[in-house]
């Protein structure tokens, strides 16, 4: 709103200074700064709330060094990062643009499903919290929504490098550039990075191109899930979830920069994508949310963010990948959600076919999720927390190289 305003005051008034507001730079900072002093400031506040009406942590015996000292820990901190990226985003961005709508759609959509989760594990005392099958067919709602705005929103799109125009009557040669509708997405360590996700279904004939949703769509499904899951997972120690996904946005918000200004994604040979410069000033503030958050949650922590704030966490990780067109490189960028992820697929998957095999189950991990492995080897948490903060910051660096690296 703050935008509009000072748009307004630049054009119409003229006054002095407004237009600076016009730079995602110097909304960006602004952003990052109001959210951090959101979440630290009003962030206690939220927490002895949430201690006042009894919203604390349940904690299940798993054996784990210094477990019961987390009884009772206000959860629901999630709402400390939520409501500290929003108002930011809310004062600070251009509301009209179509990935901002999306953004706050999907920190609402994935923060009401945690929302409910943990209420339902708090205040009806069920451990196991809102049903699988009710996560996912929420994961996969979300999915459909952004999957068909960014395929059939007129706003969506991509500019292709600039062709070649010939006006013979005037003898005059100038480059056009072309924006339009695409699937296209970005491979990365390749030299010719680009894949279309339409030349899946080539084989159909003329016209696939129409089709190419059937294909897009539910990419975009798979992957909100998967990440959102990973997330999920992830928040398990203190400070170890808001960490890691601090690094990766942060990560991410450099590639929707150069992405959105024509001159840096002309320099650097990559895909422009108009209008997605804008999500930059949107990471800024939940950045500034995370940081704020990990003030609180960092070891011993003093608020869990539940459901409410790890399966939001991964909602918008995901979103932001597709609609910078690097998805691909969430296996890089996101490897410690997948690892956590993929240990607990091996640990069930593992466990069962020893038991069928050989009537008695077996373990990969002395725990899942991977975490846990290690603090059951006797690492302490904190320790665990800071390398993979270590590790987190390799990956992003690691993603970030590949924007020159083919």
């Amino acid at each position: 709103m703050l935008y509009y305003l000072f748009e307004y005051l630049d054009k119409t008034m003229d006054v002095p200074g407004t237009g600076v507001f016009q730079y995602i730079t110097f909304r960006s900072a602004l952003a990052i700064l109001l959210s951090l002093m959101i979440s630290t400031i009003y962030g206690k506040k939220i927490i002895n709330f949430l201690r006042n009406q009894q919203v604390g942590e349940t904690v299940r015996e798993l054996g784990l060094q210094g477990q019961n000292e987390k009884a009772g820990t206000p959860t629901m901190g999630g709402l400390i990062i939520i409501i500290a990226t929003l108002i930011p985003v809310i004062l600070l961005t251009k509301l009209n643009n179509i990935y901002i709508i999306l953004l706050i759609v999907t920190t609402l959509w994935m923060g009401t499903i945690g929302f409910i989760d943990d209420y339902i594990k708090i205040f009806k005392k069920d451990k196991q919290g809102l049903k699988g099958i009710f996560k996912v067919i929420g994961q996969v709602g979300l999915g459909l929504i952004v999957g068909s705005v960014l395929y059939f929103h007129p706003g969506v799109t991509v500019r292709e490098k600039a062709t070649i125009v010939t006006n013979q009557t005037e003898n005059i040669i100038s480059q056009v550039p072309v924006e339009h509708k695409s699937t296209t997405t970005t491979i990365p360590f390749t030299k010719n990075n680009e894949l279309d996700y339409a030349k899946f279904i080539e084989w159909t004939g003329e016209g696939y191109e129409n089709w190419a949703w059937l294909i897009f769509i539910p990419i975009v499904i798979f992957i909100i899930t998967a990440v959102s899951n990973g997330a999920n997972l992830t928040d398990g120690i203190d400070g170890l979830a808001a960490g890691t996904s601090a690094i990766s946005v942060l990560a991410l918000g450099i590639f929707t920069f150069v992405s959105g200004n024509v001159i840096l994604s002309g320099y650097l040979n990559i895909m422009y994508i108009p209008n997605s410069g804008e999500m930059t000033v949107f990471i800024s503030a939940f950045v500034g949310a995370l940081i704020g958050f990990l003030w609180y949650n960092s070891y011993p922590a003093s608020v869990f963010m539940g459901d409410t704030g790890s399966l939001t966490i991964g909602g918008i990780i995901a979103v932001l990948a597709i609609s910078v067109r690097k998805e691909m490189l969430l296996p890089v960028l996101c490897a410690i959600f997948f690892a956590e992820n993929l240990s607990v697929i091996m640990q069930v998957s593992y466990f069962k076919y020893t038991k069928k095999r050989f009537g008695e189950g077996k373990r990969i991990f002395l725990m899942s999720p991977l975490h846990h492995h290690y603090q059951k080897k006797g690492y302490h948490e904190s320790k665990i927390v800071t390398r993979f903060w270590i590790v987190a910051i390799l990956l992003a660096i690691v993603s970030i190289v590949t924007l020159k690296l083919r």
